[in-house]
């Protein structure tokens, strides 16, 4: 199954935060549905499965597209884990 996300732009956590000017990113999980989201000031996003089966060593948060519907959002995860993976550069 080809993934429909397209990642756009990736940071490190503390760029991140710098950039939304926020102290801290709090992960969490809906009582009711079990997803599991993260929050950043007034804002929230989706979190990778690494992240809810606490596999995250190695933050970033992405800017993603969902090439399907066009829906902009930040996405917390693995680093490297996403879009295609490099199999040469030149």
């Amino acid at each position: 199954m080809e993934s429909t996300l397209k990642f756009i732009k990736t940071w490190e956590v503390a760029q991140f935060k710098a950039q939304q000017e926020v102290d801290k990113l709090e992960v969490k999980r809906n009582p009711h549905t079990g997803k599991v989201f993260f929050v950043y000031g007034c804002e929230c996003g989706p979190c990778s499965r690494k992240v809810e089966e606490g596999l995250l060593t190695d933050p970033v948060v992405s800017q993603v597209c969902n090439a399907e519907t066009g829906e902009m959002f930040m996405m917390l995860h693995q680093r490297g884990e996403g879009g295609a993976p490099t199999l040469a550069a030149f």
